[in-house]
């Protein structure tokens, strides 16, 4: 007798396959729910404050008032004014910090005895805290207590040791100064690990082709490293520009809001004037600014990694 070849397996019912397709949402769901609410939530308040006169002292504020602040932001010369420092700012921070990073993660790549001890020196200033940093380089560059001023007039840069934070066309270089120490060790970390997963063995076979040293880190190391580069640049220039801790430590601003960037200056509205509504509204177009940068180098580094 022929066995039967048609066996019917049993299948599940709607709602068993229902709960096997919700399965994975819900062991997901607590994590998504954790991280709306510790994440996402602050944002929507932050930015419903911008539609909303909010004076800390003023118990009759809080009422909706649309999109006065930004209005008012337009033609807000002060805001302008920190937005060119926050260009200037960032740009030269990022700039430096990953010019000195790329030379240490360089230098740091080759082997040479006590290697060890001279990266944790390179890396100790990332350990320091920001206001910390603010204090220190504030105290280097007074005249009365520290020597870079005098040390700056002794080799001619400067034609009298004054405290550059009080000049105001000069003041913003104090931090910058100090954030291109502080952030340096950054780019170095991040460069000199992706160094090291270059394989020698491609470094040798060009080297054994004739390619001098420049050659090689142009047609080898420059290309292994640009996904890299692109996506700690983004990181650090969106730390840099949300960062007002050396600038308030070192010159709260001033003098006359020559030092003020964007970080500062929504700092300044919120904590010396209370004025939470109009200080949202400053994040709020410092976020969308940021929002639009990332989406332009993300969709360049998709570029790169494609062409790579």
């Amino acid at each position: 007798m022929a066995a039967d070849t048609n066996v019917q397996i049993p299948q599940p019912g709607g709602s068993r396959r229902l709960l096997a397709t919700l399965e994975p949402y819900l062991y997901t769901f607590p994590g998504v729910f954790l991280i709306a609410a510790t994440t996402l939530v602050p944002v929507v308040i932050g930015i419903s404050y911008a539609f909303r006169d909010i004076m800390l002292l003023d118990p009759m504020s809080g009422g909706y008032v649309g999109l006065t602040h930004f209005r008012d932001l337009m033609h807000d010369g002060n805001f302008w004014n920190a937005l060119g420092n926050t260009a200037i700012w960032t740009v030269s921070c990022v700039v430096l910090q990953f010019v000195f990073g790329l030379i240490l993660a360089l230098l740091l790549n080759r082997p040479f005895p006590g290697r060890g001890v001279i990266q944790a020196i390179v890396f100790l200033p990332w350990a320091v805290p920001t206001f910390l940093v603010g204090l220190n380089w504030g105290w280097l560059l007074n005249p009365i207590v520290g020597p870079l001023p005098h040390w700056a007039y002794a080799l001619g840069l400067m034609s009298a040791p004054d405290n550059i934070l009080s000049d105001p066309h000069r003041a913003l270089w104090g931090p910058i100064i100090a954030g291109v120490w502080w952030g340096t060790p950054f780019f170095a970390i991040t460069l000199l690990a992706a160094l090291q997963s270059i394989p020698k063995e491609i470094h040798e076979a060009a080297e054994i082709d004739g390619a001098g040293t420049f050659e090689r880190f142009r047609s080898i190391t420059l290309p292994f490293l640009a996904p890299t580069i692109a996506i700690t640049v983004l990181l650090r220039t969106i730390w840099v520009a949300n960062s007002p801790e050396l600038i308030v430590v070192m010159t709260r601003g001033g003098p006359a809001d020559s030092s003020q960037i964007v970080a500062s200056y929504i700092f300044t509205q919120a904590f010396q004037g209370l004025d939470f509504g109009y200080a949202s509204a400053v994040a709020t177009a410092l976020v969308l600014l940021l929002l639009i940068y990332s989406a332009l180098l993300l969709a360049l580094r998709h570029a790169l990694l494609r062409a790579s």
